[in-house]
């Protein structure tokens, strides 16, 4: 049987994620005309040129992406195969990673059947959600927990929906004195997460009350929210889990108006044959 040669694969991988023939042979350790040579024999056996060439520039054919594709998925296969044996016999850490704005209350909600089951080790990283979606796509993470809902369909990601959480306005009881939601509002400097999916609900409650409020700080942290609230520095528009122990000590109060405004927050994983054991708790599956 005239069967794929995976080394040949692999220089190709190494050529179309590089760019340039000649980086990728230096890479290799290899020369330019032995590298080509390869890739050539690549192209004879699968039937496709998989690079227009012009002059030393190497552009990818439609063939050339899709192959790249599967040589992605192939060799992605091998290093976690690699990763997961080198994990053999001692307990991997669950790798998580949390979007910079999110509630540390939440986090630690979510991971306590972890952190109660006692076997795990736990690595939490914080960022963006497009930083830590590429560490997933890397196997670099095993879960990444955003209230962004991410693309999955072609991505292997799956995004579960874990939490909802309504977001109010919280602050010391000196400031919650206004006759109305609108009076609040326009009165009362706020503290701004800049979580997108509080931002932009938000600014439509200011639109729809035709209210121009004024902004006291605009933060990417909700330990910080807490903090500033915590200390008077205006009201906060979070959900209540981000300060549910001021609230609960009376030191932070909530405005008793619903102002819509919902948050999901989703735990995203990505399709792999062996995924962490502790996600089944976690997830519920």
């Amino acid at each position: 049987m005239n069967r794929l040669n995976y080394h040949h694969l692999r220089y190709f991988h190494e050529v179309a994620t590089e760019g340039h023939l000649g980086r990728a042979a230096e890479r290799l350790n290899v020369s330019q005309s032995a590298l080509s040579t390869q890739i050539r024999q690549l192209e004879a056996r699968l039937g496709h040129e998989l690079f227009d060439r012009t002059g030393r520039t190497l552009t990818l054919t439609e063939a050339g992406r899709i192959a790249l594709d599967h040589a992605a998925r192939i060799f992605g296969t091998g290093e976690e195969l690699l990763a997961s044996l080198r994990e053999q016999g001692r307990a991997a850490p669950l790798r998580v990673g949390s979007q910079s704005t999110l509630s540390r209350n939440f986090q630690m909600r979510f991971l306590r059947p972890a952190l109660e089951d006692g076997r795990w080790e736990i690595e939490l990283r914080s960022g963006s959600t497009a930083v830590l979606l590429d560490g997933l796509r890397a196997l670099a993470l095993d879960v990444v927990l955003t209230t962004e809902l991410p693309a999955t369909a072609e991505e292997g990601l799956t995004a579960a929906r874990v939490d909802e959480q309504a977001v109010g306005l919280h602050g010391v009881p000196e400031r919650l004195r206004h006759g109305d939601l609108r009076g609040l509002l326009a009165g009362e400097p706020l503290i701004l997460p800049t979580d997108a999916a509080i931002r932009a609900q938000a600014e439509a409650l200011f639109a729809r009350l035709d209210v121009r409020p004024r902004i006291a700080a605009d933060v990417d942290d909700m330990a910080m929210v807490r903090l500033l609230a915590r200390e008077g520095a205006g009201l906060a528009v979070a959900p209540a889990v981000v300060l549910a122990d001021e609230i609960a000590s009376g030191r932070v109060a909530s405005a008793p108006y619903d102002l819509a405004i919902r948050i999901p927050f989703y735990a995203v994983t990505i399709r792999r044959r062996f995924p962490h054991p502790a996600l089944a708790d976690l997830l519920g599956g």
